[in-house]
Formats: structure tokens, sequence, C-alpha cells
């Protein structure tokens, strides 16, 4: 869980998990690990806000632009295909929002649950783990500390010893060497060198006798020691396994050349502008824009007689008071067009004969039935009798 740290090759054997003290390492790595997950929560926190300030700015941008592209003079397919580079944009920035979403909602989420369950504390001993690995490691290693702190005093006994009979050695020789000292004196000198060998041998012994007891207690004590570190590791291996799976399901919402959606977006994008057709283009200008336009060209415009605007209030006052009624009506001929304005006004064609029903009233309107039966008022300077 946590890095890897290099250590120097000269505290190799000090910093040896087997020496006392060390498994300290491997009971704060269950502190380690809670911390990376609060850790892996923030960072990815973070990029979800990175994914949603993403999201915003595509939408924005493509608002912006779309506005603006609307009022160009491009037309036809070239228009079609920058109006879809938008069109691909809002897609994306909705994705970008549900990767944002996903990664609080769910991934973060995923990870503070199991982290939950996963790290209970045990009160005012930090986390429980950590406190069962740290009291059976420290129970494992109490004898065998002990016996080591024994086996580096019978060793530094011996040193000493070693040290004393090679003073004593030295003084000897230049004792030897010295013809004015007193034969008396250089036996009492060669008693003292003779005294610091047997207590070295003496010590020698003890170190000997003491490093045996530690080397036979060794293999007891690693094979506890291991069966606890083992324990810490299935716990370690089940929390890099939820978190491998935690980063791949992170890596699935982010990694959008696999997604599918992203895919479509830049298909029917690709679609689009590989239809981009020049010559339909150009046929939509020439007919919208240039010579294939249609054109009212110049030519005699018939005086058409002016209308006044039907009193519908008068009109019906006039019907109230009796409006003569021509019983089977009168044909007359249509002299120009006339569309109706209101829902009671006729509409027809230069040269259509239909029946005037109701004499002219002084508005100049006259009621009529059409061929089809409809019924309704038209202005009468538009019509003439039929013979």
């Amino acid at each position: 869980m946590a890095n890897l740290p290099k250590e120097p090759a000269e505290d190799a054997k000090k910093q040896s998990f087997w020496m006392t003290g060390n498994y300290v390492r491997t009971v704060h790595r269950t502190e380690q690990s809670f911390q990376a997950c609060n850790d892996i929560v923030a960072c990815f926190t973070e990029r979800a806000k990175v994914e949603k300030q993403y999201a915003q700015q595509l939408s924005q941008w493509s608002s912006k632009w779309k506005t603006i592209v609307d009022s160009r003079p491009l037309y036809g397919s070239l228009m079609r295909a920058w109006q879809c580079f938008f069109t691909s944009t809002e897609r994306l920035s909705t994705l970008h929002s549900s990767i944002s979403q996903s990664l609080t909602a769910e991934e973060g989420k995923q990870v503070k649950t199991w982290q939950k369950e996963t790290f209970p504390k045990k009160i005012f001993c930090g986390f429980r783990e950590s406190y069962d690995n740290n009291t059976s490691f420290s129970r494992a290693q109490k004898p065998w500390s002990k016996k080591l702190i024994k086996l580096e005093k019978v060793r530094v006994a011996y040193h000493k010893s070693c040290q004393r009979e090679q003073a004593a050695v030295e003084k000897e020789k230049q004792a030897n060497e010295n013809t004015e000292m007193s034969p008396e004196k250089k036996q009492k000198i060669t008693e003292a060198r003779e005294k610091a060998r047997e207590e070295k041998e003496k010590n020698k012994e003890c170190y000997e006798k003491m490093l045996e007891d530690v080397t036979t207690y060794t293999p007891r004590y690693m094979e506890e020691m291991e069966a606890i570190f083992e324990q810490s590791q299935e716990e370690e291996k089940k929390r890099i396994d939820f978190l491998k799976e935690a980063f791949l399901s992170i890596h699935r919402h982010l990694d959008v050349t696999n997604n599918e959606s992203v895919k479509a977006v830049y298909s029917e994008l690709h679609q689009t502008l590989m239809s981009i057709d020049d010559q339909d283009d150009l046929k939509w200008w020439k007919n919208n824009r240039g010579p294939g336009m249609p054109t009212d060209w110049p030519k005699i415009e018939e005086w058409v007689p002016p209308v006044k605007k039907l009193n519908r209030k008068k009109r019906d006052q006039k019907r109230k008071e009796g409006q003569p009624v021509m019983i089977g009506g009168v044909k007359v001929r249509a002299l120009y067009d006339y569309a109706g304005e209101e829902g009671d006004e006729l509409s027809f064609k230069a040269g259509e004969v239909f029946l005037k029903v109701e004499e002219e009233d002084d508005q100049g309107w006259c009621r009529g039935v059409l061929s089809g039966g409809k019924e309704g008022f038209y202005p009468a300077n538009y019509v003439e009798l039929a013979e």
C-alpha cells in the first residue's frame, strides 16, 4: 500500500524485520492503508471537479459558438457539419458530467463504505488490526529480544577482555625488551598477561554459549513472527485487491476511448463531415441566392380597385332592419383575384363565376355563394354580371 523506500545498504541489517522493534513498520501499514483510502477519495473527488468544470466549459463553448455560427452566412451541408460539432460537444459535455457524478457518487462512496467496514477502531488504541498485530509481534519477539540483550552483554565483555589481553601482550613484549627491568617485575607482567588470557577464554566460552542459545531459539522466533506477519499480509492482500478493482472501475469511467457513446458521437460527426457535398451546396445557393431563384419579371400589372373595409357592426344593423334578398341569386363573374381577410369573406380568382344572393350595401359589399357552397361577403366592385 505504501511506497517502497530504498534503505541504505550499510543499514540493511539494522533495518531488518527480524531486529527488535522493526515490526512496527508492518503494524503502521494499517494506518497508512487507511490514510491511502482518504487520499484516493480526495484525489478522485478533485478529478470529478475537473470533469465537471470541463463539461461546463464544453457546454459554454458550444452555446457561444452555436449562436455565432447561426448568424454566419454558411449554408447547406457545410453549415450542418459545423453545427454538428456543437451537437457532439453537448453530448460530450453530458458524458463528462456523468463521469464527474460517477467518481463522486459511486467510486468515492464505495471506497468510503469499504474503508469503514475494513478498518474497525479499538477504543483508545487506534485500529484493532494495528493493536492486535503490535501485541502479537511484541509477545513473539520479547523472549528473543531478551536473549539478544544478554548476547550483546557477553559480546561486549568478550571484546573488552580481548582488548585487555592485547594490552597485556604488548606490555609483556616491552618488558622483555627492557634489560633494566627486574625479573620479579617481568614475572608479574607475565602473570597479568596469563590472567587476561584466561579471562578472555572464559568470556569467549560464555559468548559462544549465549550465541548457541540464541541460535537455537531463532527458528521458533522466526516461525512465530512469520505466522503473525502472514496474517497481516492476508489483510493487506484484501486491501490491495479491493483498491485494484476500485482503480479499474475508475479507469472504466475515465477511459472515454472505449466508451460506446463517445464512439457514436465521433462516428456521427465523421459521417456528417463526410456528407459535405459541394454540388448540393452550390445548387442550393443557386436556387435560393442565385440565378435559380423565382423572379417576378416586369409585366403589365392590371389596376385593382381598392376595397373599403367592411364595418360589420353597421352591416349587422342594416340586416336587422331588413336587407333585400335575391331569390335564386344572380350569377356574377370575378374581375380580379380576391383573398378574404376574415372568416366570413369569400376568396376567389379572376374569371370565377358564383352567385350573388344579396344586393350591394352602402359599404360596397355584397353577399354571395361560391360553387362549392361557401357563403360570405365580397367587394361589389370586384365582380360583374355574368351573361
